[in-house]
């Protein structure tokens, strides 16, 4: 059932049509008719991220599964994503600069903080996360999901699918490679950046067969390339993991992804940081 409830959260935030023949080849707008996600899922997701749900994640409404189909019909000619916000990029783009102050860059632990923690995504704060991203993706959609709105400020947390080898067997040089790719285009741009920790697990839930040992040793780069390069690092590790390096039990429903509780106890870090960093 866990299984079923993350390849649904997966794939949560879509476009703005109804799924049509994908484009073909170099066209103007290559995103027409990528496939939207139906309420009655919004509400399934919604109804996960409440405070005190506790037990087994439900199983998802009749509609997730014709969705799912077509959202991975859909990758496979948008291998980024890059199509996800395009919409809602245009819309943001044509408004003023201070609807978008702030990006959340990531995968699905930043795309369901919107879900368990709506208040944070307000006042110009945007969420660009993407459930099951690994890093080589963001970096394919940084210009379009970040550069492109000119915020003053991107949040980047990525890593967990990179460990659990999501889109294939993947070095530890070349996240960290990707991590610089990143906050080099972010810098370039004029963005400050906020770099957060690999949020701690034991293991996942989709590849049970694979262990994050370097788990430890990448958010221990992060910290020292974050001191290096003037970034504010943000560590959730801190206040979510076990002594053992897991996620507490209390914070999460499958072991990788915070449940209300963990993003209520991520909260403090989260808003002290963006303080912090929105003065300098």
């Amino acid at each position: 059932m866990i299984r079923t409830a993350i390849s649904v959260l997966a794939l949560c935030f879509s476009g703005t049509a109804a799924a049509q023949t994908a484009p073909q080849g170099m066209v103007e707008e290559p995103c027409a008719g990528v496939p939207v996600i139906p309420p009655a899922v919004v509400s399934y997701v919604q109804s996960i991220y409440v405070p005190g749900r506790t037990g087994p994640v439900p199983a998802p409404p009749p509609e997730a599964a014709a969705y799912r189909a077509a959202a991975l019909e859909w990758a496979k000619t948008d291998w980024g994503n890059l199509c996800r916000y395009h919409a809602d990029n245009q819309a943001l783009i044509a408004g003023p600069a201070s609807g978008r102050r702030v990006v959340f860059m990531g995968d699905s632990i930043t795309q369901n903080w919107l879900f368990a923690d709506a208040s944070l995504f307000t006042g110009g704060v945007v969420n660009r996360g993407i459930s099951g991203q690994t890093s080589p993706q963001m970096v394919l959609r940084f210009m379009r999901d970040v550069v492109a709105l000119h915020p003053q400020l991107v949040h980047l947390m990525a890593g967990t699918n990179d460990l659990a080898g999501n889109t294939g067997p993947n070095a530890a040089q070349d996240y960290r490679n990707n991590i610089v790719a990143m906050v080099t285009l972010a810098k370039a741009n004029g963005i400050k950046v906020i770099l957060a920790s690999i949020p701690p697990t034991s293991g996942f839930s989709w590849r049970p067969e694979v262990k994050p040992v370097l788990l430890a040793p990448l958010n221990a780069w992060l910290k020292d390339y974050a001191a290096k390069q003037g970034l504010i690092f943000v560590d959730y590790a801190s206040v979510l993991r076990t002594p053992e390096g897991a996620l507490r039990p209390e914070f999460t429903f499958d072991g990788v992804h915070p449940n209300y509780e963990g993003y209520a106890a991520m909260a403090p870090l989260t808003r002290a940081a963006l303080a912090k960093a929105l003065k300098r």
